[in-house]
């Protein structure tokens, strides 16, 4: 029997294997055991948490602050949960995935059926240039920005600043999550999961401010919530806007060599993986979502093809907020400095 065609890549010489599927098959099935552990664990350690910062308001405020930290690591790995769920693939039963996916998408305060639909359509199109904006960080190219009218470019250059990304970027993304989508083909259950997801919100913080008060409620447990949420605008970030992500107009692109090329193998300390669910191993992620958590790095090390991925450590993680627009000539992210010497000097030649 022949051996299966390569995928080949326009970024490397380097080809993926055409049968990568099967590859990757072993890997992409539900533990039962594993998933009700991991669930119980994980919430009942967040639970204990937020238990936790309420009494330590009592001793010291610093500790509750200190206690912020693993809290939103927490919060993270709930939500790393209803990701899970969302793909099919924490538990072998859909309505097992759709119960735990709104549970954990509550106690995270996301509308599970919009983030599900949302996230699917980035899977899809991920590093697409014809196919941008939808669950994704909107991305122009060099020629576009300099196209578009001065207050447009300003517009665009203030959401990309790292200090607007990692400030209002959570705002945002949590208010976003309020509002149901606005385009052909949304579903009924998107609607109802976003005006559900928001009753019970707004339900429950109702509760909290007659238990415990504005003041409590505000200062113990928003600096978590915040935090969990700025955490997850930066990792998502650091998984696709670094330099030599994959990126290509429609007719050329290939979704293996968008999900290995351009989703980064995020290497972070044992603990932070832990907390975020190993999702720094996106590009096994992104070429499989089928594969739970807890499996990606046992898939990461069963085949040589996981190690074409673009490896960024946490100072790398850093480094790529500066990067904006996406240089077609080049074939790389750059920066707005570097942007701007290379459109005057094509101007000037």
């Amino acid at each position: 029997m022949a051996a299966p065609a390569p995928v080949t890549s326009p970024e490397s010489a380097t080809p993926i294997p055409r049968n990568w599927r099967a590859l990757i098959a072993p890997y992409a099935q539900a533990s039962a055991g594993s998933s009700v552990f991991q669930l119980v664990t994980t919430v009942g350690l967040l639970l204990v948490a937020l238990v936790l910062l309420y009494w330590t308001r009592h001793v010291s405020y610093l500790l509750t602050l200190a206690l912020s930290l693993p809290t939103a690591g927490l919060l993270t790995r709930t939500f790393i949960i209803m990701h899970d769920c969302g793909h099919g693939s924490f538990f072998s039963s859909r309505r097992a995935n759709d119960v735990v996916g709104v549970i954990t998408g509550f106690l995270t305060f996301m509308p599970y059926a919009k983030w599900r639909r949302e996230h699917a359509l980035h899977h899809a199109s991920s590093g697409d240039l014809d196919r941008r904006g939808v669950g994704d960080i909107y991305t122009l190219t060099v020629q576009e920005y300099f196209a578009k009218g001065w207050l447009a470019r300003l517009s665009y250059r203030l959401t990309r600043m790292p200090w607007f990304l990692l400030t209002i970027g959570p705002v945002y993304f949590f208010l976003h999550q309020r509002f149901p989508t606005l385009r052909k083909g949304a579903a009924r259950d998107e609607m109802m999961s976003v005006m559900l997801t928001n009753i019970s919100v707004i339900g429950l913080i109702a509760i909290l401010v007659m238990v415990l008060g504005t003041k409590t409620l505000v200062t113990t447990y928003l600096p978590a919530y915040y935090l969990s949420l700025l955490g997850g605008i930066w990792l998502f970030f650091a998984q696709h806007q670094f330099e030599d992500a994959y990126w290509a107009e429609h007719e050329e692109w290939d979704y293996a060599n968008a999900a290995i090329r351009g989703s980064s193998y995020l290497k972070l300390p044992r603990i932070m993986q832990w907390f975020t669910g190993n999702i720094g191993l996106h590009h096994v992620h992104h070429l499989a979502p089928k594969v739970p958590n807890y499996k990606l790095e046992a898939a990461h090390n069963s085949h040589p093809m996981f190690q074409l991925a673009p490896v960024l450590g946490m100072a790398d993680a850093v480094k790529v907020l500066r990067l904006a627009l996406y240089d077609e000539d080049q074939r790389k992210l750059v920066t707005f400095g570097e942007a701007r010497r290379r459109w005057r000097a094509r101007r000037g030649s």
